[in-house]
C-alpha cells in the first residue's frame, strides 16, 4: 500500500483516486477534531484541510508523521473557521476564549450510550487551545513530540499545557457533575469514553445535549 506521502504527492500530481484513498484513512481522525468545536459544516472543514495539505505539501518537513502534519492545518482551518463570522477576529486569542464563548452549540455529538454529554461539554469549556491538546493526547493519542508540533510550542510547554487542561477539565467537572459518584464515575469514564470515541465510524451513534440519538451522518 501506499504511504501517506506518496498518495498526497501523487494527488498533487492529478491523480483524484489518490486524493480519495488519503481522504479515506484520515476522514475518522479529522471528524473527531472538528465535531466538538463547529456548529456546522463539518464536513467542509475536513475538505479544506486536505486541500491545504495539499496546496502546502512543499512546507511539509517530514519530521514527523503526515498525520500531526494534518492536524497541525485542521488546527489552522478551525481557527479560519472561527475569524471567518467574528467582527472581532483580529482579537480572538484561543489560549483564553473557548467554544461555548464563541456562542457555538453543535448539535450532534458522539458518546457512548448517551451516558457523557457531562464531558463534551466541560471540554467545550476549556480555552480551545487547550481542548485541542486534551482530545488530541486522548482520542488520537497523540505523543508529546507529535502535540507539540500540533499546537506549535516547545515540547515543555505542551506537556504544560496538556497538565493544566486536565486541571481545567477537573473543575468544569466539578462545577457540571458536582461532588460525589456522578463526578467520581465522570473522571474514571473519560480513557473508556476516548477509547469508544476512536472506534465510531459512519455507523456509530451520536447523541445530542438534549439526549436524542441520531444515526450518525458524514
Amino acid at each position: 500500500m501506499s504511504d501517506d506521502l506518496d498518495l498526497l504527492e501523487k494527488w498533487r500530481n492529478g491523480d483524484g483516486a489518490a486524493g480519495q484513498e488519503l481522504f479515506r484513512r484520515h476522514t475518522d481522525t479529522l471528524y473527531r477534531f472538528f465535531q466538538n468545536k463547529a456548529a456546522g459544516g463539518v464536513e467542509d472543514l475536513m475538505q479544506q484541510t486536505l486541500l491545504a495539505c495539499l496546496q502546502s505539501q512543499s512546507r511539509f518537513e517530514q519530521r514527523s508523521s503526515f498525520r500531526s502534519y494534518l492536524l497541525g492545518v485542521a488546527r489552522y482551518q478551525l481557527f479560519d473557521y472561527y475569524r471567518r463570522n467574528r467582527v472581532d477576529a483580529a482579537h480572538l486569542e484561543f489560549n483564553t476564549v473557548t467554544v461555548q464563548d464563541l456562542g457555538l452549540s453543535p448539535s450532534l455529538q458522539v458518546v457512548q450510550a448517551c451516558e457523557n454529554r457531562i464531558l463534551l461539554e466541560a471540554l467545550r469549556r476549556l480555552p480551545i487551545n487547550f481542548q485541542i491538546a486534551l482530545e488530541l493526547a486522548y482520542w488520537e493519542d497523540l505523543s508529546g513530540p507529535e502535540l507539540a508540533e500540533v499546537l506549535e510550542v516547545p515540547l515543555n510547554t505542551a506537556y504544560s499545557r496538556l497538565r493544566r487542561a486536565k486541571q481545567l477539565l477537573k473543575e468544569q467537572l466539578e462545577r457540571l457533575a458536582g461532588a460525589g459518584e456522578q463526578l467520581e464515575a465522570t473522571q474514571t469514564n473519560l480513557a473508556q469514553w476516548a477509547d469508544a470515541i476512536r472506534a465510531v465510524d459512519g455507523s456509530g451513534a451520536l447523541c445530542d445535549l438534549d439526549g436524542d440519538s441520531e444515526p450518525a451522518t458524514r
